[in-house]
């Protein structure tokens, strides 16, 4: 099937930079769209085509209606669009848009994973966000956790994260104690003051409305009426994983983010998180979503760097066997 769809004015931002989002669309839903001097020609089977229609179509009514979607959340959104035939543009921004009553930013997911947790959050007390770096595991969570402040749903939020170093020994730092863990919390609050004013941010940890604190603050505390995110979970140990786990009090949401390919504790067999997915597992209330190397959202080259330590890894466990069966080979073969 063949159909021209009418080039209307300010429709190049769909198309992305060069043409990458049409070359998305072309893959995504096996067709083939020229631009031509008035018009778009979409050739393809008779349901794919009406979907491409259907895509320009919702574009062209938020273009209308003032909602401009950056190319990067535009991008991530087509790729859910032309995953799900269930899924419209139309719809996920209206859903972002709700999401993101008062913050800067729309909460939109660029991945089918990412809908999933921003879902599983809305539907669970608590959830359980794995994967690698750059999956935005931490950014949608301070997110739905901001949304929620400010839809007074909540009436704080308490952001924690483990304090253990990635390979360095940052030492006796100068300063207040607060002060002397900020190094380890600074992911957290790059995050919030890219979902709000800055001014409002302070205020808002100068009144301890939202607080953020190294786990070592929570023992003994009981978190009422608050959204509690505990990020870099894979360097927790069971005793404080099981131990923040249980600080939940009335209306309370805690969000647990992690990659257990990143653990940077002593022994990275003891995590509180690779425990906590065995032990949690169907417990009723517990959602858990799994991000992959696919969903990272910052630069590409992110993404391919992920997947070369994969690779890397897989074949240093594939050579270590081969590695030891020759050592003992070696040993046999020694005179005695």
């Amino acid at each position: 099937m063949r159909k021209h769809l009418e080039l209307t004015p300010n429709l190049e931002p769909l198309f992305g930079t060069r043409d990458e989002n049409l070359r998305l669309m072309e893959d995504a839903l096996h067709v083939r769209i020229d631009l031509e001097s008035d018009s778009v020609r979409v050739e393809g089977a008779e349901v794919a085509v009406a979907h491409v229609e259907r895509i320009f179509k919702d574009f062209e009514a938020l273009r209308q209606r003032g909602i401009l979607l950056q190319n990067g959340e535009l991008n991530g959104m087509l790729r859910l669009v032309t995953a799900d035939p269930a899924v419209s543009l139309r719809s996920l921004a209206e859903s972002g848009k709700q999401r993101s009553a008062g913050i800067k930013r729309m909460v939109q997911p660029r991945s089918l994973n990412q809908r999933r947790y921003v879902e599983a959050i809305e539907q669970n007390d608590m959830v359980f966000g794995i994967g690698p770096a750059g999956t935005g595991k931490t950014y949608l969570a301070v997110a739905m956790a901001a949304a929620a402040l400010l839809a007074k749903k909540i009436s704080r939020i308490v952001l924690v994260r483990p304090a253990v170093e990635a390979g360095e020994r940052l030492g006796f730092l100068p300063g207040t104690l607060q002060e002397k863990v900020d190094p380890y919390l600074r992911p957290l609050y790059d995050a919030l003051y890219d979902l709000l004013e800055p001014e409002r941010v302070d205020k808002m940890l100068e009144k301890n409305v939202i607080e953020i604190a190294p786990l070592a603050f929570m023992r003994g505390r009981t978190l009422n009426d608050g959204f509690i995110i505990m990020d870099e979970a894979q360097n927790t140990t069971s005793e404080q994983m099981k131990m923040f786990l249980t600080r939940m009090g009335n209306n309370a949401k805690a969000v647990i983010t992690g990659d257990i390919t990143q653990i940077d504790l002593p022994n990275p067999r003891k995590s509180g998180l690779v425990e906590a997915l065995s032990v949690l597992e169907g417990v009723d209330g517990i959602g858990f979503v799994r991000f992959e190397d696919g969903d990272v959202v910052r630069h590409q080259l992110v993404q391919r760097i992920i997947r070369a330590y994969e690779g890397f890894g897989r074949a240093r466990q594939e050579e270590l066997p081969l590695a030891l069966d020759e050592g003992e080979m070696r040993v046999a073969r020694q005179p005695q």
